[in-house]
Order: C-alpha cells, then sequence, then structure tokens
C-alpha cells in the first residue's frame, strides 16, 4: 500500500483496497469515517454532535475521519479548520480518486481503530443512533446495521417512486444475490459499523457508492445486528442519488454474486423444507380457486360475469393461501410478528408478490412457447415452475422475514 502525503493532511493510501490487519499506528477502540463531497453547510454540526455522544460514551478512545473527494464548496478545508476544536478529528483530501465507497475504504485503510463504521457526511443518518450501534457490537456482533426496513425504521417523507425503487433494488438485490442481500433487511445501508478483524486483509472492489454488499459478500461476517432508524429528509446541499447509482447497484450485485462462488451457497442453503410445504399450499390454492370459480360463475349456481367470477375467486385462494403460509409454512417467523398490523402487512406484500409472479408466468409462458419449446403445456409447466420459485424466495425475504439478523 503506497502512500501519497499532503501538507498537514493525512496521508491518502493507493493500491488495492485492502484493509491492514491491525494498524501501523497505536491503536483506539473505534473508527468512524465520514465520507464527503460538497457537505461544507452540515459538516460542522455532524462533527460536533459526533463528538458529543461519543465523549460521553467512549471519552478518548475513538476518532473521526473525514474523507473528501476535494469538494468544489471546500467541505475538506472547513473539516480542517475543526481539528484543533476536536482533537479526535482527522481529514483526508482526495484528488486523485471518486467515489463513495473507496473514500470509506482508504478512510479504514489509514484508521486505527478495532471496530471501524461509516455514517454520512449530510445528517441524513441521526447520529444517536450510533450508540445503539456500538452497544450491538458491544455485545458480539461482527457488524451492526442501520435499517430503515425493521421496527423503529422508515424513512421522513420520500416520494412514492423512491420508495418503489428502493425495495425494488432489494427485490432484485434478494433474486440476483440472496446468500448476500438476504442476511440483511436494508443491504443499501450506508451506516453501519464493523469488526477489523473481519474484513481484514481481503481485497474489496466496490462498484458506486453501496459498500455494504461488499463487506457481507467478501468478508467474514458471522453475527449482525440491525438497529432501527429513520432516514432524515436533506436540510442542506444537495442529493447525490441518481439513475446511476441504481445502475451501479446491479452490476455490483452482478459481480460479486460470479466473483466469490454465492451461487454455490445458494443451492447448499436453500430451505428445501419451506418450499416443499409453500408448494403443498399453493396447490390447495388452485383447488380453492377452482371451487370458487365454480360457485360463482356455473349457471346452476350464482351465474355471475366469468371475469368477475375469477378475479374474486382468485383473491380468495391468495387468501387461503397466506392463511396456510402464515400459520405452516412461516410459523416460526409469523409467531414472532403476530401483531394484527404486521399480519396485514405481511399480506399485502404477499398479494403483490403473487400479482408480479402471475406477470413472470405469463412472460416466461410466451418466452418459452416462442424461443424453446413449441409445446404449450411443457412452456406453462415451466412458467409455473419458475413463479413459484419466484413466488416463494421473495416472501420468504420480504413478506416472511427470515434473516440471520439477531
Amino acid at each position: 500500500m503506497n502512500i501519497n502525503q499532503p501538507s498537514s493532511l493525512l496521508p491518502v493510501p493507493s493500491g488495492t483496497l485492502q484493509i491492514p490487519e491491525s494498524p501501523s499506528q497505536e491503536l483506539v477502540w473505534f473508527s468512524l469515517i465520514i465520507p464527503t463531497y460538497n457537505e461544507a453547510a452540515n459538516i460542522e454540526k455532524l462533527i460536533q454532535r459526533l463528538t458529543n455522544l461519543l465523549d460521553e460514551r467512549i471519552p478518548g478512545n475513538y476518532e473521526l475521519i473525514v474523507v473528501d473527494d476535494n469538494s468544489p464548496d471546500g467541505t475538506w478545508q472547513i473539516a480542517q479548520s475543526l481539528i484543533q476544536k476536536y482533537p479526535q478529528l482527522q481529514v483526508m483530501r482526495r484528488q486523485d480518486e471518486r467515489g463513495l465507497s473507496s473514500a470509506v475504504i482508504r478512510g479504514w485503510q489509514v484508521a486505527k481503530g478495532t471496530i471501524l463504521g461509516v455514517i454520512d457526511g449530510d445528517l441524513q443518518h441521526p447520529p444517536h443512533v450510533l450508540l445503539q450501534l456500538l452497544d450491538a457490537i458491544i455485545k458480539g456482533a461482527d457488524l451492526a446495521v442501520a435499517s430503515r426496513h425493521i421496527d423503529g425504521g422508515g424513512v421522513s417523507s420520500w416520494s412514492l417512486i423512491r420508495r418503489f425503487l428502493s425495495r425494488g433494488a432489494q427485490v432484485l438485490g434478494l433474486i440476483i444475490l440472496p446468500s448476500v442481500v438476504g442476511r440483511v433487511s436494508d443491504p443499501m445501508s450506508g451506516y453501519f459499523l464493523v469488526r477489523r478483524q473481519s474484513i481484514a486483509n481481503v481485497t474489496l472492489n466496490p462498484v458506486g457508492y453501496k459498500i455494504l454488499l461488499e463487506v457481507i459478500g467478501r468478508g467474514q461476517i458471522k453475527q449482525i445486528a440491525e438497529v432501527g432508524y429513520v432516514f432524515c429528509e436533506r436540510k442542506q446541499g444537495e442529493s447525490k442519488v441518481t439513475w446511476k447509482q441504481y445502475l451501479e447497484y446491479i452490476h455490483h450485485l452482478l459481480r460479486l454474486q460470479f466473483s466469490t462462488g454465492h451461487i454455490g451457497k445458494f443451492s447448499q442453503n436453500f430451505p428445501v423444507g419451506r418450499f416443499v410445504r409453500f408448494g403443498l399450499v399453493g396447490l390447495s390454492g388452485v383447488f380453492v380457486d377452482m371451487a370458487v370459480l365454480y360457485l360463482l360463475s356455473d349457471p346452476t349456481t350464482l351465474g355471475l360475469p366469468l371475469t368477475r367470477s375469477k378475479i374474486i375467486a382468485g383473491e380468495i385462494a391468495i387468501f387461503n393461501n397466506f392463511l396456510w403460509n402464515d400459520a405452516w409454512t412461516f410459523a416460526d417467523v409469523a409467531m414472532q410478528q403476530n401483531s394484527w398490523r404486521q399480519r396485514c402487512k405481511r399480506f399485502l406484500k404477499f398479494n403483490i408478490i403473487c400479482l408480479a409472479g402471475l406477470v413472470l408466468n405469463v412472460l416466461v409462458l410466451n418466452l418459452v412457447f416462442n424461443f424453446l419449446i413449441r409445446n404449450r403445456y411443457v412452456a406453462n409447466l415451466i412458467a409455473i415452475a419458475i413463479a413459484t420459485v419466484w413466488n416463494f424466495w421473495v416472501n420468504l425475504k420480504l413478506s416472511w422475514r427470515v434473516t440471520q439478523v439477531k
């Protein structure tokens, strides 16, 4: 690891993105990296809040490292001017590299802590949650993640489109890289702590601005803890989230999948017992659908229009499947989340996922029939199988959360 040394600032590492097993300088317990770009309006307030919290909890046993990508608004200069007031603060100015993920790793490379962390520099990550993350590490977690998607978490005033994109990105992650994304409820979180030993001597290779996937995918992470937090709206400066970040996220998922051997891990850890139960429940739904369709549409019974009857029958079958899955397939999870609000939330997710499964079924049916196998029944069987796996896996990871989180 080569070092370039700008005057009066922290050295900027170069070379491979690898965290040393032990720092070259005297240890502190905790190092928190704050990657910044054009955060001049927020940086002083953030440093003040973090210092007040950490001086009370672990006085003198931490460091704050601002890693700035040569911000045009002079963020690094403002941070540097605060060092005399806040002796635990250090600043790195990067002029030859860009990107949040690499900024975090460069900060970790010069950090002295046995516990390494990251927090955004825009005050959208509430600083007080840091104390709960520290508590989780003290209790034995290798990785403590601040999550928007568990009890106590949320987003303050996101638009419907942004919520959809965030959840859609998570669903894509569960499909492409389930053995990594499925371990946490908020895989796109940029607010977490990790033990140095869990990621030491591993070459990290992030894409874009989400470093957590890289830490879970390449590190030796055994126990994970999550802490709920509400993602705050930015009060100063401009958001840096663009469509490019979502594309980089998908690129990162694919590269991790094919470079780390997680396909094999997925096949080894696939919950076959749950899947069989899910399939049997689905089969019961077929009989319910057929029976209700007969009762509603047959001329000898109610004689309702066919389309209306089918919609009602399909929804009753979905409700049947949900009840059986909640009581049998995922009973262990449902027992821990047994309030009516939680059940209604699961049912809504189950409905949406099944609808998406129906769309997937139709798409696969047409693709297989038109391009692969000119037999409509074989093509339909393949489409049903793929849609069933989709429904099971996405419900497993979104409707009935089954993770390694403690």
